[in-house]
Formats: C-alpha cells, sequence, structure tokens
C-alpha cells in the first residue's frame, strides 16, 4: 500500500516548468505570446471574411479580448492554468459565424507565426495547438450527428 497520496496540484510547478523549458527550447516567451497575439488580431480584424464577424462580437471590446487571448495562449504554451474561459460558450450565437472560417482562421494564424519569425519547432507546436482548438469548435458548433446517419447517404 503507497502512503503518497499527491494530486495534480503538487505537480502544477513541475508541470509549469517543462513547459517552459520546452518553450524557452522553441525561442517562445511571454514577449513571443504578445507578438503572436497583437500580430494575428491586427491581421484578423483587416481580413475581408473574418474581420466582420471577429468585430461584430468584440466591438468597443478589443483591449478586454486581447488581454483574454494573451492569457489563453500563454495558458496552453506555458500550462499555468492562467485561463478559465468557456470557449465554445463564447463562440455560440456569432453572427456570421461559418465553419469555413476556421480554415481562414487556421491559415492566417500559420502565416502569423511565419511572420513573427517562429522557429520550425514553435510553428509546429502552435499549429497543432490551433488545429486542435478549431475541430473542437468545429465539432461543437456545427456538427449534427443525424448527418453521419448511415442511412441519410
Amino acid at each position: 500500500m503507497t502512503t503518497e497520496l499527491t494530486g495534480r496540484a503538487a505537480h502544477r510547478a513541475d508541470i509549469t516548468a517543462c513547459a517552459e523549458a520546452e518553450m524557452a527550447g522553441m525561442g517562445v516567451d511571454p514577449a513571443f505570446i504578445d507578438r503572436l497575439v497583437e500580430t494575428f488580431y491586427g491581421h484578423i480584424r483587416r481580413h475581408p471574411d473574418l474581420g466582420p464577424v471577429f468585430d461584430g462580437r468584440l466591438s468597443g471590446r478589443w483591449p478586454e479580448h486581447m488581454v483574454k487571448m494573451k492569457a489563453f495562449w500563454g495558458s496552453v504554451a506555458f500550462k499555468t492554468g492562467a485561463y478559465g474561459g468557456k470557449p465554445v460558450q463564447a463562440h455560440q450565437g456569432v453572427d456570421g459565424m461559418a465553419e469555413g472560417l476556421f480554415l481562414k482562421w487556421l491559415q492566417l494564424f500559420s502565416d502569423t507565426l511565419v511572420e513573427i519569425g517562429a522557429s520550425d519547432a514553435a510553428h509546429a507546436w502552435f499549429m497543432a495547438s490551433a488545429e486542435r482548438i478549431a475541430k473542437s469548435l468545429v465539432l461543437s458548433l456545427f456538427y449534427n450527428p443525424a448527418l453521419d446517419d448511415p442511412r441519410r447517404r
């Protein structure tokens, strides 16, 4: 029988330290996250398809959104747990939201990583994360199990 009863919280410092070391090895630090978010959302706002959808939801609230997105990506990269939002709920009911926009979002994210000089490792890591996020949102927002019914094919 073991007498050690440590939970996940006991390992948070180790998890964060490992994530910070992994990110540092890729050239990612908090300043990188700031640059990524600022540059990416600057492009989003000017994008002919994405801009109107984002601005329709965030008009007058862009500064707060930027803080939230920096916390989100910092939390993802450094495993800090600093982001406590509900992304699926935040994206529900957004006027103009369409499944096809996620591919444009991903391409713009990739282009931004290249633009800001992300290392190949950082580019691959952030794109893998962004693709998981996009897939999760697409499934949550647009999936209809009735369309998977083999009788409907």
